[in-house]
């Protein structure tokens, strides 16, 4: 047996996932643990488990993927005996979208261990399914207010894919995690790979926070053309909105912290609205030829003007000498 097959257990018969012109599905990865700040990952996926028509197709070994012992599963001790476990699971689904579209959803735990091997089971599957991207999706908390709509970064080896979406636009060196190793080793495979990261207030990090899954599954819609349900994430965004909103009304230390990081998520706004209407105009700026012409006409301007200037100095100074020796 294949040991990357071992890994998960795949279901039977396998559903068939091409869409009416043969194309395969994109698989969306959702993986709970390094980057679910406000636990959007696990609502996004849920929700998208649970309001459309939604098939098991795989199931992990979270005994060969899981260690235990950092991420110990809750049990129910009833005061006499134990009598439930809440072990970490991570599945495979198929998910057909409001128009009926397909794609799959790897959702769940973070794998601890045998990463290389996931990710080879995961390239495996894909290419079972004949899956055409790769999209993965991530929140992490940054300081923003929850009074501001919340904002995604994305990054990929496609423009086509993410389109204009905001980009992190620097160099950086971060720990690792399965999902960046899966959008990596899958776009060595010569998939189109992304991913797309909501941005969650930091204060808020630990709590459950709707807004950003709503915003995640607006952008994943952006980027991949599906027909997905936001609108139950919606209106939860809306009722945690007004519970933080009644705890941070009258504390004036957490009002004042709020309040500078509205001004500092405005201030960045605006900055990027003014850069985004200079490039605007970017089709109507010269040259690199014509601007090098106008640099050498000044240079050649000024230097005429130096020159004159120059001899009119000297021509002055002549003038006052003479004047001097008349005297």
């Amino acid at each position: 047996m294949d040991e990357k097959s071992t890994l998960y257990e795949l279901e039977f018969p396998a559903p068939q996932l091409a869409d009416d012109e043969g194309d395969g599905p994109v698989l969306i990865h959702a993986l709970e643990g390094f980057a679910d700040a406000g636990h959007a990952i696990k609502l996004a996926s849920d929700h998208l488990r649970q309001s459309l028509d939604s098939e098991l197709v795989a199931t992990f070994s979270t005994d060969e993927l899981i260690d235990y012992r950092s991420r110990r599963p809750l049990m129910s001790f009833t005061g006499d005996e134990f009598t439930a476990a809440a072990m970490p699971e991570l599945t495979l689904h198929a998910i057909r979208d409001n128009n009926g579209t397909p794609f799959l959803l790897l959702s769940g735990a973070e794998p601890d261990l045998r990463w290389e091997r996931f990710v080879a089971a995961i390239g495996a599957l894909s290419d079972q399914f004949g899956v055409t991207s790769v999209i993965g999706l991530n929140a992490i908390p940054m300081g923003i207010p929850h009074t501001r709509p919340s904002t995604i970064t994305a990054h990929g080896n496609s423009k086509d894919l993410i389109g204009s979406l905001p980009r992190w636009g620097s160099e950086l060196k971060v720990p690792g995690s399965a999902s960046m190793l899966l959008e990596l080793r899958l776009g060595e495979r010569g998939l189109a790979t992304a991913g797309l990261s909501v941005h969650v207030p930091h204060y808020l990090s630990q709590a459950e926070y709707p807004a950003a899954s709503h915003k995640l599954l607006e952008s994943l819609g952006e980027v991949t053309g599906l027909d997905l349900p936001t609108a139950a994430l919606a209106n939860a965004a809306e009722k945690v909105r007004t519970q933080v909103d009644a705890e941070v009304s009258g504390n004036q230390e957490v009002e004042s912290v709020v309040a500078a990081l509205e001004t500092q998520y405005d201030t960045f706004n605006q900055a990027q609205q003014e850069k985004a209407s200079l490039l605007a105009a970017e089709g109507d700026l010269p040259t690199g030829d014509e601007l090098g012409a106008e640099l050498e006409r000044f240079l050649a301007d000024h230097a005429q003007n130096e020159a004159a200037t120059e001899n009119d100095a000297e021509s002055r100074d002549g003038d006052d000498k003479g004047d001097g020796a008349a005297g």
